[in-house]
């Protein structure tokens, strides 16, 4: 039975990273959609999306006692900003020809992530961690040298969705939840500007296609389904498990904006990425290493806790 969850979470996780890779192809259909328009209709749908699940769920009592504790409800605007701010960079870089680029932030967001534990948290990374941060640092220098122009879409999608990432670990709601609040507040600014922007005539909804307002409906089917998969995998999946798929969906974005976009990626590209991907490997086996060291270490130590037990 455990070994079938095992896979299951695995499969669960699987799929939550391949929605996630795919997603440039959907954002390329409505590439004609101005980016704060496809933003506030992903935040406005998303947000119809997770109310009904919530409501099905009867989860909304666990998320009203939650916001009554003080600082729940800023801490919370703070990530719907973040997030906003990841969505709004990720369809303008997608639409706009800069998918490889946006496929380095998720790359690097691991990598960020240790680097905010130590200037946030004042956490103690282990020597492989800052040799792989080194090494990422390298790559990035290369390609801003490279190319004369620093690679901000990247790195600005790396910082925003790891310090979104750290508000929502310290959250006390589950992703579900959480991005129903998080949509809410969202949507107190995204409703009245879609509604002031389909009345003034600029709108891309109300008398477009059945095709094309069907995209925009899905957008929250397409936001919200992928955090569902990953929420029912991630408790029971091993963190070195989790560790690996998660390049699955930076590499698929990767190969999407190369092979479908036909995006430029000359040999400087490929050297610049090929210094990241060598830091993320080395990263990714010192990681596996340390954990099995752990588990090692635990067994160790199993049977002079419990000396019954032999």
């Amino acid at each position: 039975m455990l070994l079938r969850s095992s896979y299951g979470s695995i499969l669960l996780a699987a799929g939550a990273y391949l929605a996630w890779g795919f997603l440039p192809l959907y954002l390329r259909l409505l590439r004609d959609v101005p980016p704060l328009q496809l933003l506030a209709h992903r935040v406005v749908w998303a947000l119809g999306f997770c109310a009904v699940v919530m409501t099905l769920a009867g989860a909304w009592s666990s998320v009203l006692r939650a916001l009554r504790a003080r600082g729940v409800l800023l801490s919370f605007a703070l990530s719907a900003a973040l997030l906003m701010l990841t969505w709004l960079t990720y369809i303008w870089a997608v639409n706009n020809d800069h998918t490889v680029e946006a496929s380095l932030g998720y790359f690097i967001t691991p990598l960020v992530n240790v680097a905010l534990g130590v200037i946030l948290l004042k956490e103690r990374p282990s020597a492989g961690q800052w040799v792989a941060i080194l090494i990422a640092a390298v790559g990035v220098a290369y390609l801003a040298l490279a190319y004369g122009a620093f690679p901000w879409i990247g790195l600005l999608l790396g910082v925003s969705f790891s310090v979104y990432g750290l508000l929502r670990k310290r959250a006390p709601l589950g992703s579900l939840a959480g991005l129903t609040v998080e949509t809410a507040l969202s949507a107190l600014v995204a409703a009245p500007y879609l509604t002031v922007v389909e009345s003034s005539g600029q709108g891309m909804f109300v008398g477009a296609s059945p095709g094309r307002q069907l995209l925009l409906l899905a957008a929250g089917v397409v936001t919200a389904v992928p955090l569902l998969l990953f929420a029912a995998s991630a408790r029971r999946m091993p963190l070195t498990v989790l560790g690996v798929l998660q390049y699955l969906s930076p590499t698929i974005q990767f190969l999407v904006g190369v092979l479908v976009f036909n995006e430029p990626f000359n040999q400087q590209r490929l050297l610049g990425f090929g210094i990241i991907w060598l830091s993320l490997l080395f990263f990714t086996v010192e990681g596996i290493w340390r954990s099995q060291q752990h588990l090692a270490a635990l067994r160790a130590a199993a049977p002079r806790a419990c000396p019954e037990a032999k």
